[in-house]
């Protein structure tokens, strides 16, 4: 268990599969994809540069949850469930028993993104504005959904596309989306804690993080297609997207830029 862990974290930084070109595309890829999603929520960079810390730090931090913590998890809780009921049955009702699963993928990776905005807001007191929380917590998401993003797309070489077609190219829909979904996550997480609701933000952004991941139970039971998988995962990424920028821009753009760029 511990070797597979430290492998898996460690294959983040060892591609062996991609070479110097298409690592360098899929980083600019990922970036690009990051900036295209953070560009509505326009978090204060430049009078605020320690949001770059954020961005790195929440790839680090939930990169390290997702290999010492999330993988344990769900191998002692697939243990437990096993210790009651055989593998055939587990098969059997996988789509109830996978609900565990990605609930502990949403508790894990939310909790580790929330962690660079819960430091900003206890060295605060406690007391930050609502929309700066809802701005660290899309930089938090985004540097996991850009660190993430790269790794996926430097396994998209020309010979995989050439190999599979179409279906291949739709990856960097899949990919654009999941990355959005990251940042409006735990944007929303942010936003929670900011106004006193950290607990239950948290939770929702977990839960919405949950049902991003279930999508490939429906897929293994064949209750999705591959396309219609895409279309979740883009329908769903949207919709939390557009939550998180309604809360975002809700009052007037020059309140906003105030209370969200004041010192």
């Amino acid at each position: 268990m511990i070797d597979y862990m430290v492998a898996f974290f460690k294959s983040f930084f060892q591609n062996p599969s991609a070479s110097g070109t298409y690592l360098a595309i899929a980083i600019g890829l990922a970036i690009a994809f990051g900036a295209v999603w953070l560009a509505g929520y326009r978090p204060p960079l430049f009078k605020r540069p320690w949001l770059w810390a954020v961005l790195v730090s929440s790839a680090f931090l939930t990169l390290a949850a997702i290999s010492f913590i999330q993988f344990p998890l769900q191998a002692w809780s697939g243990q437990a469930l096993n210790h009651f009921w055989s593998q055939e049955i587990l098969m059997r009702w996988i789509l109830l028993t996978g609900i565990l699963s990605v609930l502990l993928t949403g508790l894990v990776q939310e909790g580790a993104k929330l962690v660079p905005v819960v430091v900003y807001w206890w060295r605060s007191g406690k007391n930050i504005d609502p929309k700066l929380g809802l701005a660290i917590g899309a930089m938090a998401g985004a540097g996991f959904g850009i660190f993430e993003a790269q790794q996926s797309l430097s396994g998209l070489t020309w010979e995989v596309v050439q190999t599979g077609g179409f279906w291949s190219l739709a990856e960097f829909w899949v990919i654009f989306f999941i990355v959005a979904a990251h940042i409006a996550f735990s944007a929303l997480a942010g936003y929670g804690l900011a106004k006193g609701w950290g607990w239950q933000f948290y939770l929702i952004a977990s839960v919405l993080h949950g049902l991003m991941n279930y999508s490939a139970y429906l897929l293994l039971e064949g209750l999705f297609t591959t396309f219609q998988l895409e279309i979740y995962v883009a329908v769903l990424a949207v919709l939390v997207t557009a939550w998180a920028l309604w809360l975002r821009w809700r009052r007037t753009t020059a309140t906003a830029d105030s209370a969200i760029s004041s010192p």
